[in-house]
């Protein structure tokens, strides 16, 4: 490396106190001379996808001390969607993707680093950490924490819908089940072993090029991630010598080429949020009518589950986030600078030199796999893309459907509203057998302003996996989804309803009508009976007098984030 000075050789002559606390804590008088490295993680034992990122950091350490730098050791925990399924927790999810990425600024800013890596694999700490990337624009490397190993017969922690179901209903399921599912539902640390929100970050992390080419998704439990975070700490240093920070890796043309690979790979909607407000704080504005255009012309390749059959072990195995890039070559811009100082396209042309494609295709064969089960050709598959972006008199700003996700069916539906102003209460209704077949659930004051933007995981599960609704009804909410979500879900619906969007204004037994297709949703009916346009428009006004539900008081960052939270298809962020 030919420049180890360090950007904090003004503040360190400023104030001699400066280098009496990094020797106070254990650092020498050489280490303090040399290019230092802020190394952020989100490990704790709060879940799995975090348990195990010390031993990420360790290796990435070894590989900044390897090449000349210096690293010092930061964490801030996160907290995990599953364990907050269902009750109030939910409401501070997203709110923590707030919260992770001012505690890597503050890190981040209130000493002069000269690189820094990231590492977390989770719904909220992967965008946290790529916001606070994008605030802080230095040369940094994220490594994603990897892919949690598959449940019995290649079957994932998803599981849960359809088990605490049966649970609910007397007589569905016996202890011992329940029990089983719990010995063997996470069998790992790492990510949930489906599509995600937790695996599509990661994935999206690699496709914007802030992590290295094939790291995204790898079984968090094997040999390789070790080696990719060894690799992290080596190349933080080329990028710190090259000048090349993230900001010049995260460009227009790179979140364009990342939702390319979103459409590809069936990615969580909850994308929809996180993209938009990793853009904004680099200045670039994304706009969801570009990214829905995409989606009519990506071919949909990835059979991963929830959208398709398998874990995404599979999908490492099958050659990952690169081998999209590479089937897909001639969608994306391949010139976009990457973390490892080479181009998209360099990045690919090295990959297949060194056997990257065929090296590991032998783990799928221990599965009785090959690739094309998992990958597939584009020229052989029909779906196009796997998001789509309706508007219409319930949305004038935007809703977002993942339809890859959805029975063919319902993409398109007209039925009865049932209205429920929390999740709580439409989950009780299906699991008391209060919802009929053809019903449109909508599900509203669950949006950024409303109560923190919460998951609606839970009932989407409980209609999926009730014989008798799954396949005839849709939900429709300002809330959001869980990645793992299946079924005809329609969420972000903004403006929501706790800023008097029209979804507030829909009364039980309106007819509602979407169509994923003609990218519409609307209310086309009054208390069962059709209206012209004008009508209902007319009618929404006199509700709208009414005025809205008051919001229940709140206190600390929950009153904090649902006040000044921006829309979900601005990225339900600060503005």
């Amino acid at each position: 490396m030919k420049n180890k000075t360090q950007k904090s050789i003004p503040e360190r002559k400023l104030w001699a106190q400066y280098d009496a606390l990094q020797l106070g804590s254990g650092w020498d008088e050489k280490d303090i001379t040399k290019p230092q490295i802020l190394i952020e993680d989100v490990y704790g034992d709060s879940h799995p996808g975090s348990v195990h990122l010390n031993q990420l950091t360790e290796q990435a350490k070894y590989g900044v001390f390897e090449c000349g730098g210096f690293p010092a050791h930061f964490h801030a925990t996160d907290i995990c969607d599953g364990c907050a399924q269902g009750h109030d927790g939910m409401n501070y999810i997203l709110a923590s993707r707030e919260v992770l990425c001012d505690m890597v600024e503050l890190h981040g800013s209130a000493t002069p680093w000269d690189g820094l890596i990231l590492t977390s694999s989770c719904d909220k700490s992967v965008p946290a950490h790529l916001k606070a990337a994008a605030r802080l624009d230095i040369p940094t490397i994220f490594i994603p924490g990897g892919s949690m190993r598959p449940s019995p017969y290649m079957a994932t922690s998803m599981r849960a819908g359809d088990i605490s179901l049966r649970q609910k209903r007397e007589g569905q399921i016996s202890d011992q089940e329940v029990r089983d599912y719990k010995l063997t539902g996470c069998p790992s640390c790492g990510a949930c072993a489906f599509l995600g929100t937790a695996s599509t970050m990661q994935c999206m992390a690699e496709a914007l090029g802030l992590a290295l080419p094939g790291s995204a998704l790898v079984p968090a439990t094997m040999r390789d991630i070790l080696q990719y975070s060894r690799n992290a700490g080596r190349k933080i240093m080329e990028l710190i010598e090259q000048g090349i920070s993230a900001g010049m890796i995260m460009t227009k043309e790179a979140f364009y080429n990342a939702f390319v690979i979103h459409s590809a790979i069936g990615g969580s909607t909850n994308a929809m949020i996180h993209m938009p407000s990793i853009a904004r704080e680099l200045g670039i504005i994304l706009d969801p009518d570009e990214i829905d255009e995409i989606n009519h012309r990506i071919p949909h390749i990835a059979n991963v589950t929830p959208s398709g059959s398998y874990p995404t072990e599979a999908f490492w195995f099958s050659g990952g986030i690169p081998m999209v890039q590479l089937y897909l070559k001639d969608y994306l811009k391949l010139d976009v600078i990457t973390v490892t100082g080479r181009t998209l396209g360099e990045n690919l042309e090295d990959l297949q030199k060194e056997n990257f494609f065929e090296r590991n295709l032998g783990y799928l064969a221990n599965y009785g796999l090959t690739r094309d089960q998992v990958i597939i050709s584009p020229e052989k598959v029909d779906e196009m893309g796997s998001i789509a972006v309706l508007k219409g008199n319930l949305a004038p700003e935007g809703s977002v459907v993942k339809y890859s996700a959805c029975d063919k069916k319902l993409y398109s539906h007209r039925g009865p509203a049932r209205v429920f102003d929390s999740e709580e209460d439409a989950h009780k209704a299906v699991v008391k057998g209060e919802i009929n077949p053809g019903d449109v659930i909508i599900i509203r004051y669950e949006g950024p302003r409303g109560s923190g933007m919460p998951e609606m995981f839970m009932t989407t599960e409980a209609i999926v996996c009730d014989p008798k609704l799954n396949g005839s009804v849709s939900l429709i909410t300002d809330g959001r989804f869980s990645g793992a979500t299946r079924g005809a879900a329609i969420g972000h619906v903004s403006p929501e309803a706790e800023v008097g969007g029209p979804l507030a204004f829909v009364r039980e037994g309106d007819i509602i009508e979407y169509d994923i297709h003609g990218r519409k949703i609307d209310c086309i009916g009054i208390d069962g009976k059709l209206k012209e346009a004008d009508e209902i428009n007319r009618i929404f006004q006199e509700r709208a007098k009414e005025g809205i539900i008051p919001r229940p008081a709140r206190k600390g960052l929950l009153k904090r984030y649902t006040s000044l939270a921006l829309s979900a298809m601005q990225g339900a962020g600060y503005e």
